[in-house]
């Protein structure tokens, strides 16, 4: 949703996860911009509005989260404005928060920019440590240390992780030969990427017409680079992207499945590629829980139960957000409450159940509504246990500041013209050369 100071900030991504043992179980975004007062806009006469600047699909409001808090709080109007991608989310974040004008009173960040926004805008917004109803212990250790600025404050609360898996179709898998059952799924690619790309080149001897094996060339570079320890920055802060052979590896590897036709050309989370979504044209995507609602919003009504999830070659995490009160917000106060209200374990545990972010918040992982958790794009599938599995054993990771230029580069700057017919060094020395030049503006 699902990185991108100067200086590095660590992001032990997913390290705390995997002591929290057998019972962790199973994860991002919308668009819409602090003290409370009144304000009869869209809420009614003597209701309070508050808004939500979101980006992609967090699902509040399709979980029925806002129905309940307006509910228990008759004087609460909750809108949200959704922009689907984080790119262009970001930039007008930033923008708002250097000219202090168009805040809404919630907004989302991603993880890969909350380094940038800790470093340097932390001043901006409100201290949620000290929220009504806000304790540390309610997040998982690291995650609450991202959103936790050089001066103490802690800017941000955790809504969800990303621990990796891959969803597949099974009527596609199956009318062209593969196995369906998740675990033999899983076993065809077991601890290599490689072995990814090489069900791909078997799904295509005999793969439905008109159909990829994977969606795109971004969704599969992004996976690959979600499962290195170190990607495009070293623990000093020195960005290493070009000289890092894991990330080239992963870019050569990407280039080769676009080379043979094993994934879509388009970019994901726009038009035409939703339309891929709704059109059946896929077989497999990289999938961080929160895609789960991705497919949902995307899909046909008969692609319920058509999915299923299979662990990932090598386990990842792609996305996870949080949710701030800029300081020059128009209602702070009961931006708090609200703010504390969605990321509180209960409604993490609801979120995840019915949307499937998975919980960044521990106290949710014995909850009911996460382990018995299903999904109705995915059938029986346990995603719980699933994504637990998967969270557990990704890695740690260094988050710095411009992760996502260098991220997206790579993938709407590179990998992306192999599939229009672009050599991979063509494409990766067009993708080095917008990214060292979007990291010098």
């Amino acid at each position: 949703m699902r990185a991108r100071t100067r200086t590095a900030h660590k992001a032990v991504v997913l390290a705390a996860v995997a002591t929290l043992g057998a019972g962790l179980l199973a994860g991002c975004a919308d668009d819409s911009g602090g003290s409370s007062s009144d304000d009869s806009d869209g809420g009614g006469k003597g209701k309070t509005t508050i808004t939500l600047g979101l980006f992609g699909t967090f699902g509040f409001k399709e979980a029925g989260l806002y129905t309940e808090y307006e509910k228990l709080h008759p004087n609460i109007t909750i809108k949200d404005t959704s922009i689907e991608r984080n790119e262009n989310y970001y930039p007008a974040l930033v923008n708002h928060l250097t000219t202090g004008s168009g805040l809404m009173d919630i907004q989302a960040v991603e993880v890969s920019n909350i380094a940038e926004v800790t470093n340097t805008f932390a001043g901006k917004f409100e201290d949620l440590s000290k929220a009504p109803g806000v304790q540390k212990s309610n997040w998982l250790g690291w995650k609450w240390q991202q959103a936790t600025a050089k001066d103490g404050t802690t800017i941000g609360l955790g809504t969800d992780i990303g621990p990796m898996a891959i969803c597949y179709r099974t009527d596609l898998f199956k009318a062209a030969g593969l196995p369906t059952d998740r675990d033999a799924v899983s076993k065809l690619w077991t601890g290599s990427w490689d072995k990814f790309v090489q069900a791909g080149e078997k799904y295509k001897k005999k793969a439905p017409s008109g159909t990829t094996f994977m969606d795109s060339p971004g969704g599969l570079l992004n996976a690959m680079i979600g499962s290195l320890k170190k990607k495009f920055y070293d623990s000093s802060g020195n960005v290493i992207y070009k000289t890092n052979k894991n990330v080239k590896t992963a870019f050569d590897l990407t280039s080769k499945a676009a080379q043979e036709g094993l994934v879509g050309s388009q970019t994901q989370f726009q038009p035409a590629w939703n339309q891929t979504i709704a059109n059946n044209k896929f077989a497999a995507i990289s999938c961080p829980p929160w895609m789960l609602g991705t497919l949902k919003a995307n899909s046909k009504p008969d692609a319920a139960g058509k999915w299923d999830v299979a662990q990932a070659p090598v386990s990842g995490n792609w996305g996870g957000s949080f949710l701030t009160v800029p300081k020059g917000g128009k209602n702070t106060t009961e931006a708090e409450k609200l703010a504390a209200w969605l990321t509180a374990p209960e409604q993490q545990a609801k979120l995840f159940a019915k949307q499937g972010s998975f919980p960044s918040a521990p106290g949710a992982y014995t909850d009911a509504a996460v382990t018995g958790a299903k999904n109705e794009m995915t059938g029986d599938a346990p995603i719980g246990t699933i994504f637990a599995q998967a969270a557990k054993s990704a890695p740690v990771q260094i988050i710095g500041p411009k992760d996502q230029i260098i991220l997206q580069g790579l993938t709407d700057n590179g990998v992306i013209l192999v599939t229009k017919g672009k050599s991979p060094a063509d494409a990766w020395t067009t993708a080095t050369k917008t990214i060292d030049n979007n990291l010098e503006k």
